[in-house]
């Protein structure tokens, strides 16, 4: 990981993409995150490292959360914003039984 965010949550570009994209294709990495900034760098990255990664374009740490939490079995960032449904139904019996 490496990387820069501003205090409000906005990914700044980063330097060394393709050497960063080459290390991680030889990681074993599949998906790498980059700052939407760093788009126009993807064409000094090797076609055989274009092709084994996927490269997902963030502007800010919300998109990178959604991204890197979403794989490992972890709610989206948007499903955690969901308001939860209540659990426990009262009835007018549970109340006066109190």
């Amino acid at each position: 990981m490496t990387g820069e965010i501003t205090l409000r949550g906005l990914v700044l570009p980063i330097g060394g993409l393709k050497e960063k994209s080459l290390a991680a294709m030889r990681a074993g990495v599949t998906t790498v995150i980059i700052p939407k900034l760093n788009e126009k760098d993807l064409v000094d990255v090797p076609e055989e490292a274009k092709q084994k990664l996927k490269f997902v374009p963030v502007e800010n740490v919300d998109e990178v959360l959604a991204v890197a939490l979403e794989k490992n079995g972890a709610p989206s960032a948007s499903e955690q914003l969901q308001p939860k449904k209540a659990t426990t139904e009262i009835t007018r019996a549970s109340i006066t039984n109190t």
